[in-house]
């Protein structure tokens, strides 16, 4: 019977992080907050409900979850974010695998919330991901705010049934928001990697986006919401090139 270390990062989480640590309770033989310092009443909602909460400065979302794995005890970890959890076919299907887990990582599908319904296009389902994995076999890696667990060539990887559901936005303006952060994270980072923009990028990227969600991966299938993502997905790929763009001619983002 292997024993799994629960990892979650927080800042300012408190509308979630109880229904995340619910969801790993059943799974988990430690759980472990890794926050950068919320000033609401995440650390004292965790601490409540018995897990180990430790504070480290944000560094990236790389880096703090890879901080996170060199906290656990056990040799198997599961990351989940803070606005995620596992549901009850998850919880089964992870409960029967502790006794007879064999491979080095386990995926399974990611099923996002936006607003007031599950979508299941948008690119965004079924999503794949792989949080549970031997922790000496894979880091988190990719680049800042898009990270992936990268593990060694010899893993041995499964997949299982059940969901990893995500409650993403509860409003399209944070949505839009959010939108503008995180492409200035991702411009940033792809800027320091060498990714070159050009005017040419920034009016095809956004267009071929859409037509990739929207139609391609049936987008138009979850009505006006699957407009809307579709929408602003085009537009991360706008912003994300005209932010590389001004980085190029020495303009601050």
């Amino acid at each position: 019977m292997i024993k799994i270390s629960g990892l979650i990062i927080t800042f300012n989480e408190e509308h979630n992080i109880e229904r995340c640590i619910k969801s790993m309770l059943p799974v988990c033989d430690e759980i472990i907050v890794i926050d950068s310092g919320s000033t609401d009443n995440t650390v004292s909602i965790a601490n409540s409900m018995g897990v180990r909460t430790i504070y480290n400065p944000f560094q990236g979302h790389i880096e703090q979850k890879n901080y996170a794995i060199d906290q656990a005890k056990f040799d198997y970890v599961l990351s989940l974010d803070a606005d995620e959890e596992i549901d009850n076919e998850l919880i089964r299907n992870i409960t029967k695998l502790k006794s007879n887990l064999l491979s080095d990582g386990v995926m399974f599908n990611r099923l996002t919330r936006y607003v007031d319904r599950w979508i299941y296009h948008c690119d965004w389902y079924p999503d794949t991901k792989l949080r549970l994995w031997k922790k000496n076999m894979g880091r988190w890696g990719g680049v800042n705010p898009h990270d992936i667990i990268i593990m060694q060539p010899s893993a041995k990887i499964q997949k299982i049934p059940g969901n990893l559901k995500h409650y993403s936005y509860n409003s399209i303006s944070e949505h839009v928001e959010q939108t503008n952060k995180f492409t200035t994270i991702a411009a940033r980072a792809a800027y320091s990697n060498g990714v070159k923009s050009s005017f040419f990028k920034i009016i095809t990227r956004p267009f071929l986006k859409f037509l990739k969600d929207y139609f391609l991966r049936l987008g138009f299938l979850d009505g006006k919401y699957g407009f809307i993502i579709c929408y602003i997905n085009s537009l991360s790929a706008l912003l994300k090139y005209s932010k590389i763009k001004d980085l190029q001619e020495g303009k601050k983002i």
